[in-house]
């Protein structure tokens, strides 16, 4: 007897879908202050293209978060412990990201080494609640519920960025940037109240009962249990995917877009408009279709097929190049960049949910997210320097490259992964 289709009305109307909105919403407001919209208002204070990229690649934070993450494992924050071991870290990292924020709306561009160490401040905080998001949505739910909360994720994250981003743009050629970034610090206030009336997840964890026991078993078993489980070749192979599958994305989130969009001829007014308003719904769209197919089918056969889909979008830009200021150009290419990308999210999320080992959760989702988007970020911080060697265009070809290889290995791992995460299956 064929079990029955899990419901997606169900799927996204748990309570748990709706506490990851108001999460997805904490996780996406620091993301593009740090890097994409602090690209705009480092260019206005005159600083160089190369410079912007290195600066606004402090999200490279992001990516080294699996240093830290067992400490979200395995022990609780000292005066935070009455909320539980993930929404104290949580609420800690919320607190430091508000208070980064502002620090970098006191000290502006012009005070330029205590910014930089400023904005460094809100990476490491809004990496540290992405470790604790990560780890609660993933303990919060079965696996066949996961498409669901990554969707809902995913609303709250876009319409941060829609904040962060176009709403930001916009104001910014009204108002200064400090005060804009001052506003942003208070808008985590409305995530902070959500951490704190959201449940804890109920997980039990074995103690060791020695600290040497304790350090091997929080910091070097997360690492060596992802090869025990899959064996050495799966394991290797299914790392190269991930570190290879997103450096379209990533390669085209950091420092090197907005110039690149000033350059082609658009305002503030013309970029927030059709990238982050009209475009951050066109990705809210794509992540809903997206998280309704892993519902209905699983991470697999939806990743598969977007990888390839998604990472070609960068190629699309060059259509920017041949028709410059065309806003209508523009709103064709965020289309199709936003809302494969948007239907990308989901299947990525549930996938890497799906390989990592409850015991474990915080720090092995930490390590495979930061694998995949390490590349990208990476390339992310030469974007200027080779944008200005080769061109714009050169550029965006060289991102989609990556995607030769990743296709062969989607072949290889097609067999062992079609049905992981379909119904707690692995």
């Amino acid at each position: 007897m064929t079990a029955p289709r899990p419901s997606v009305w169900r799927a996204f109307t748990q309570p748990a879908a709706w506490t990851m909105f108001l999460f997805g919403f904490s996780s996406g407001l620091p993301f593009l202050l740090v890097a994409g919209t602090l690209s705009y208002w480092l260019k206005q204070h005159g600083i160089v293209l190369r410079e912007i990229t290195v600066i606004a690649s402090a999200g490279m934070l992001y990516v080294f978060k699996p240093l830290w993450a067992p400490l979200l494992d395995h022990w609780q924050v000292p005066g935070f412990a009455r909320f539980g071991r993930r929404r104290g870290w949580l609420l800690l990292a919320q607190l430091g990201v508000a208070a980064g924020l502002v620090a970098m709306a006191l000290l502006t561009p012009a005070n330029l080494p205590p910014f930089v160490v400023a904005s460094l401040a809100v990476a490491f905080f809004g990496a540290t609640q992405d470790i604790a998001i990560d780890a609660y949505r993933i303990e919060i739910a079965p696996p066949d519920q996961q498409g669901a909360l990554i969707a809902t994720y995913s609303l709250g994250y876009r319409i941060a960025l829609m904040a962060a981003g176009a709403f930001a743009l916009i104001f910014a050629d009204h108002v200064p940037w400090a005060h804009i970034y001052l506003a942003l610090a208070a808008g985590m206030a409305v995530p902070i109240i959500g951490n704190l009336r959201a449940p804890e997840p109920a997980m039990s964890q074995r103690k060791p009962p020695a600290w040497v026991d304790a350090l091997r078993y929080a910091v070097a078993d997360p690492f060596v249990d992802f090869f025990r489980r899959y064996g050495v070749v799966l394991a290797l192979a299914t790392l190269a995917f991930l570190l290879l599958f997103k450096i379209p994305e990533q390669a085209t989130i950091g420092g090197i877009m907005g110039p690149f969009y000033l350059d082609m001829g658009f305002s503030q007014t013309q970029i927030g408009a059709i990238t982050k308003i009209y475009g951050i719904w066109i990705g809210i769209a794509g992540a809903f279709v997206g998280g309704a197919m892993v519902v209905r089918w699983g991470p697999w056969k939806p990743l598969c097929a977007m990888v390839v889909l998604c990472g070609s979008c960068n190629l699309l830009y060059l259509l920017l190049i041949a028709f410059p200021g065309n806003p209508w150009m523009l709103a064709v290419v965020i289309s199709a960049e936003n809302f494969t990308l948007g239907m990308l999210g989901p299947p990525t999320v549930a996938f890497l949910s799906a390989l990592v080992n409850r015991e474990h959760t915080a720090t092995q989702y930490a390590l495979l997210s930061s694998l995949v988007n390490l590349p990208g970020k990476v390339l992310g911080i030469f974007a200027g320097g080779i944008a200005m060697s080769v061109g714009y265009g050169t550029y965006f070809v060289i991102t989609v490259v990556a995607l030769i290889p990743a296709t062969l290995l989607l072949v290889f791992l097609w067999p062992r992964y079609r049905d992981i995460g379909k119904d707690g299956a692995e």
